[in-house]
C-alpha cells in the first residue's frame, strides 16, 4: 500500500472512536457509577488522543488497553484536582472574613496552580521532595535538612537543585 493510500491520523482517530467509544463509556460507567461522568471522561480521552501528536494510531495494536490507560490517568488527574480543590475550599472557608470574595475565574486559576504544584511534588523523587518541602515549607537551612535526612549539606544542595529542575521541567513542558 502506498503512503497516499494510508489513512490519516484524523481518519484513524475517527475509526477508533466509532469502534471503541461505546465500549469505553460503558467501562467508565461501571468504574465510576455515573453515566454523565463516564460520558465526559470518554470524550476527554478521545480529545487527549486528538491533541497527542506523539501517538501513532496506525501502530496501536491494543486500542482498548491504550484507551483504558488514558482514561485511568484522567480519572487520577480528576481525583487529584478534586482533592486540591476541596483542600483549597476548606482553607478558604477557615480564612474567609467575609470581606475578600473571589471571582470564579480567580478560583479556577488558584485551583489549577495548586494542582500543578501537587503534581510537581507527587512526581518528584522522595529525597529531593523531602529536601524541597523542608526548605520551602519549614524554612530549614541546608545543614538542618541534612540532619533530618541523614545526608550532607552538599547532598541537600544537590537534592534542592534536582527539585528545582524537576519543577521547571513540569511547569514549562509542552506549553504548560
Amino acid at each position: 500500500m502506498s503512503s497516499a493510500n494510508l489513512p490519516s491520523q484524523t481518519e484513524l482517530l475517527r475509526n477508533l472512536y466509532l469502534d471503541h467509544q461505546g465500549w469505553l463509556q460503558n467501562w467508565l460507567r461501571h468504574k465510576l457509577g455515573c453515566h454523565f461522568q463516564a460520558a465526559d471522561l470518554t470524550q476527554e480521552t478521545f480529545c487527549r488522543l486528538l491533541s497527542a501528536s506523539r501517538v501513532d494510531l496506525a501502530a496501536l495494536r491494543t486500542p482498548r488497553a491504550y484507551l483504558t490507560t488514558t482514561a485511568t490517568r484522567l480519572i487520577i488527574d480528576q481525583v487529584r484536582r478534586q482533592k486540591v480543590e476541596q483542600a483549597y475550599i476548606e482553607a478558604l472557608a477557615l480564612a474567609q472574613d467575609g470581606v475578600h470574595a473571589i471571582s470564579p475565574e480567580q478560583h479556577l486559576t488558584i485551583v489549577e496552580t495548586l494542582t500543578l504544584v501537587a503534581t510537581m511534588l507527587e512526581s518528584m523523587p522522595e529525597k529531593p521532595r523531602q529536601a524541597f518541602m523542608l526548605s520551602r515549607f519549614e524554612n530549614l537551612t541546608y545543614p538542618e535538612i541534612g540532619e533530618v535526612l541523614g545526608v550532607s549539606g552538599s547532598m541537600v544542595k544537590q537534592y534542592i537543585a534536582a527539585a528545582m529542575v524537576h519543577c521547571h521541567d513540569i511547569a514549562y513542558a509542552e506549553g504548560a
